[in-house]
């Protein structure tokens, strides 16, 4: 567990937002933001791939119970080689549980061998409240077109146990094997579970 009280500085970790909060079915919102290497991203620079969004707090038992286990990595890998874009969101507030700089980010990825597209850092909490992420973690998977199809839990078993991994049923995998085989998706929104997203005590 990290805990940090630098400063935020806002050229670093600048994030522009547009519309409205994310809703299945609907477009999802536009954002761009800065990864743990410095670089832009923007969500529509994605169209045409799938795009999965995950809220992660490397201090939450719940995201260290999929980090952990090597479930999560286990699915940024799978799904990025078949041409997933998967972006890591870290919208802890400075001085929050999980907030991380992005040398401290990427030393962790690093130490835990995750391999999403890339980590966004969103320590405003912008794209956070923009998706209204409420737990870590919560995850967000958007089709080609770019619409929302997914958001929720990552699985059925609402706990931190590593040993519930093996019995759930990932809502993810599910939802972008459904979707990759132009099947209708089963479920596309469920109560996603964990600790809530540390955003600032201002907001």
């Amino acid at each position: 567990m990290r805990f940090s009280s630098a400063p935020l500085l806002a050229a670093v970790f600048a994030v522009t937002i547009a519309a409205s909060a994310a809703s299945v079915g609907d477009p999802a919102p536009e954002f761009t933001g800065t990864d743990s290497h410095g670089q832009p991203h923007r969500l529509s620079d994605s169209k045409g791939k799938f795009v999965v969004l995950e809220w992660t707090n490397n201090g939450c038992p719940f995201t260290r119970k999929h980090y952990e286990s090597g479930n999560m990595q286990n699915l940024q890998k799978e799904w990025t080689a078949r041409g997933i874009v998967w972006l890591t969101i870290l919208s802890s507030a400075p001085g929050k549980q999980g907030y991380m700089t992005a040398s401290e980010e990427n030393a962790y990825m690093d130490r835990v061998h995750a391999a999403p597209s890339a980590a966004i850092l969103d320590p405003t909490g912008a794209i956070g409240r923009l998706y209204e992420a409420k737990t870590t973690p919560d995850m967000y998977v958007i089709d080609p077109s770019g619409k929302l199809i997914y958001s929720g839990a990552i699985d059925d078993h609402p706990t931190p146990d590593v040993s519930d991994v093996p019995l759930s049923k990932n809502y993810v995998s599910a939802a972008l094997t459904e979707a990759m085989s132009r099947q209708t998706i089963a479920v596309t929104h469920t109560r996603p579970y964990g600790c809530g997203v540390k955003y600032s005590d201002n907001d």
